[in-house]
């Protein structure tokens, strides 16, 4: 039997695939852990309680019944500024009423366009909504599915003032079955060049000539009608200039060529997916032309139809690849980043200069393939992306040392967390030693992966959360994390609003405090505590001047608790809060112990403003004698140890679980191991 002290001096490698937790080879072994619920690893090493949820608003209590599709909810960012931002909740209650709510600063707007409600109505039609795409420039939202024509939702003079319609394009025109005639008499152009009017010697000219085009045979010369004023004269747009003005071109020197139609249509589809990139918007793919980038004239963003192809022309590019890659996302980074089922490509800048139709190029670089209707998202200077099986996240990553696109997979330790990817935000650090945050909700068991990030340090370490129901969505309004959560009160689903907020230790909770604005509630001066109807029926956690409240069930949409609360009551469901170490393989001089059992005899776990912590069921001390019964201990910083620990397993590891809605972070812990036969 021997004495072995290991130490653990950081968790940044977070929760490990079980697949590989017989791997003590490898590097990562020495800072991962088993289990990590509940918890934000941080990339400092050590790792805190998550956030608890603030309630928000009740989804369901706005048609007093069910939704009619589980593809019912969209979180969209709107950042003006870093002081101007709102997060766009998208509510889809049947095909034809989609309501989208609107919240600034945790705070949801009211009177939305004078009209008294507190929601916008969008007609988006019967679509998808996890499946719609936006990008945004300024105060326009542009939002677009492959089976809507492409809309906007455009902030006014104020923040309660917003306007949603659908966008006046000038829709590209694509060969469809193209034909030729040759009518007879002469045309005769005006102008060699640009807008020009053209006159027939002839009636030849019908409303369906629009759009269509006019070539030169004998010379030079071809120009897309644009109006028709007669059946002898229109206008059009030289695509090549004439090489006569004020000249008729002779009868069977030119032809109408017909055939073009709308690249978009409702039969044709719409563009799925876009991003504005140097002074264009760009859209790409629809159902009939999926592997097709569509860039506007510059500075014109609404305006896709190419007149002259010059360099600030319109442009519309299909790709040249062995098969067909259908087009799921664009992002704006270095260059323009364009990611598809398959594969994921880019548009460099020629000599840094900027993209016209005269050197746009697309190349390959990579052949991954992304998952449909989750956006990519930007951090450090990569592209985070869903690989399209949702089994990993990649770092679409410029190489300076290869000169080339790399796509690392930075979930390889973790991707049992990655099961049923739903959507994809991050939250962006605010300082330089703090870490990104990056959250992808599941839809099979309504978990979510969240991967505490800092790319400096190379630290990409996972964790789960979980709660009283399903996340089904999540989104960041710069610092603030909104999250849509399905959840059973009264036999019921419910769908909650609720955002994570670092001052709460329950989740869909409400705080009572002075100047206490919606849903939260003022201070009672009593001991009851109302407007609990999102939870009646719950058996929830209660904080009441530091005092944790146990046994309280919301009963006709209220607590009571013992005594009127002096500063603040919070009321919210417990969640369960567990970390677990990886399997001790301590070294002997004669190398790896495997086959002995082994026990931990002595844990010192080091903490910081810590209230309440337990070690394999044991109860850390943290109070200071004399205490009154109730009250939450004073927060604590510094080492606890806990001795002994009995019993002999294979594994020999430690449990970390939260058992009062308190806070806790654990920095590092130390631990004693007896090693047996």
């Amino acid at each position: 039997m021997g004495r072995i002290t290991q130490y653990q001096s950081n968790f940044t490698v977070g929760e490990i695939d079980p697949l590989l937790v017989g791997r003590i080879d490898i590097q990562q072994y020495a800072s991962g852990l088993s289990k990590a619920q509940n918890v934000v690893v941080l990339p400092q090493g050590g790792f805190e309680r998550r956030p608890g949820l603030r309630f928000m608003l009740d989804l369901t209590s706005h048609v007093g019944g069910s939704f009619t599709t589980l593809d019912a909810f969209r979180l969209v960012s709107f950042e003006f500024s870093t002081t101007q931002s709102f997060m766009l909740a998208f509510v889809k209650y049947d095909t034809t009423n989609t309501r989208v709510f609107i919240f600034a600063n945790g705070i949801q707007i009211t009177n939305i366009n004078g009209t008294g409600a507190d929601y916008l109505v969008c007609g988006l039609g019967d679509i998808d909504l996890d499946r719609m795409y936006f990008t945004q420039s300024a105060d326009t939202l542009i939002l677009v599915h492959e089976d809507m024509a492409p809309k906007s939702i455009v902030r006014g003079v104020n923040n309660s003032t917003w306007v949603f319609s659908t966008i006046a394009l000038t829709i590209p025109k694509i060969a469809y079955t193209l034909a030729t005639s040759n009518p007879a008499g002469t045309i005769t152009p005006d102008s060699l060049d640009g807008t020009v009017t053209i006159t027939a010697s002839a009636s030849v000219f019908t409303a369906d000539h629009v759009d269509q085009y006019i070539n030169v045979l004998s010379g030079f010369g071809r120009a897309r009608i644009i109006e028709r004023e007669s059946a002898t004269v229109v206008k059009a747009i030289t695509e090549l200039p004439f090489f006569k003005v004020d000249q008729a071109i002779a009868n069977g020197a030119w032809e109408l060529e017909t055939g073009y139609v709308d690249a978009w249509s409702s039969s044709k589809g719409y563009p799925r997916t876009c991003t504005f990139h140097e002074g264009r918007l760009y859209f790409g793919g629809s159902k009939s032309l999926p592997n097709t980038l569509f860039a506007s004239k510059v500075a014109e963003f609404f305006n896709f139809k190419s007149a002259e192809a010059l360099d600030d022309d319109a442009m519309l590019v299909t790709m040249n690849t062995d098969s067909v890659n259908a087009i799921t996302a664009l992002r704006s980074g270095r260059d323009l980043q364009i990611f598809t089922k398959d594969a994921e490509f880019f548009v460099p800048q020629a000599d840094l200069s900027p993209i016209t139709p005269g050197n746009i190029v697309i190349k390959n670089a990579t052949r991954r393939g992304s998952k449909e209707g989750i956006k990519p998202v930007m951090v450090e200077g990569g592209t985070l992306f869903i690989q399209r099986e949702g089994k990993a996240v990649r770092e679409y990553l410029f190489s300076d040392v290869d000169l080339s696109y790399q796509a690392n997979n930075i979930s390889l330790l973790a991707s049992h967390l990655l099961k049923t990817p739903r959507s994809m935000a991050l939250r962006t650090a605010t300082s330089t030693d703090d870490g990104d945050l990056l959250l992808i909700p599941n839809d099979d068991d309504g978990s979510m992966a969240v991967f505490s990030i800092l790319r400096s340090q190379n630290v990409v370490a996972p964790a789960e959360f979980i709660t009283d129901g399903s996340f089904l969505d999540v989104g960041v309004d710069i610092g603030d994390i909104y999250t849509i959560v399905k959840r059973t009160i009264g036999g019921s689903t419910k769908y909650y609003l609720e955002m994570f907020d670092d001052q709460r230790t329950t989740d869909s909770g409400i705080q009572y405090f002075s100047g206490a604005t919606a849903p939260d509630q003022a201070k009672p001066s009593n001991t009851t505590c109302g407007s609990l109807g999102h939870l009646e029926g719950k058996a929830v956690n209660v904080i009441r001047d530091d005092f944790v409240l146990n046994n309280n069930t919301v009963s006709s949409s209220a607590i009571t608790i013992d005594v009127a609360p002096t500063t603040y009551v919070e009321v919210g469901l417990p969640y369960v809060v567990e970390v677990k170490t990886l399997p001790a393989e301590p070294k002997l001089s004669s190398g790896v112990v495997v086959s002995r059992k082994r026990r931990i005899v002595e844990a010192t776990t080091l903490v910081d403003r810590t209230q309440n912590l337990a070690v394999n069921g044991f109860e850390l001390p943290f109070h200071s004698l004399p205490y009154t019964l109730g009250s939450a201990p004073a927060t604590f910083t510094g080492r606890k140890r806990l001795a002994p620990l009995l019993g002999y397993s294979d594994t020999a590891q430690l449990t970390f679980t939260m058992t009062q809605p308190l806070f806790a972070t654990v920095l590092a812990v130390e631990y004693k191991l007896s090693t047996g036969q």
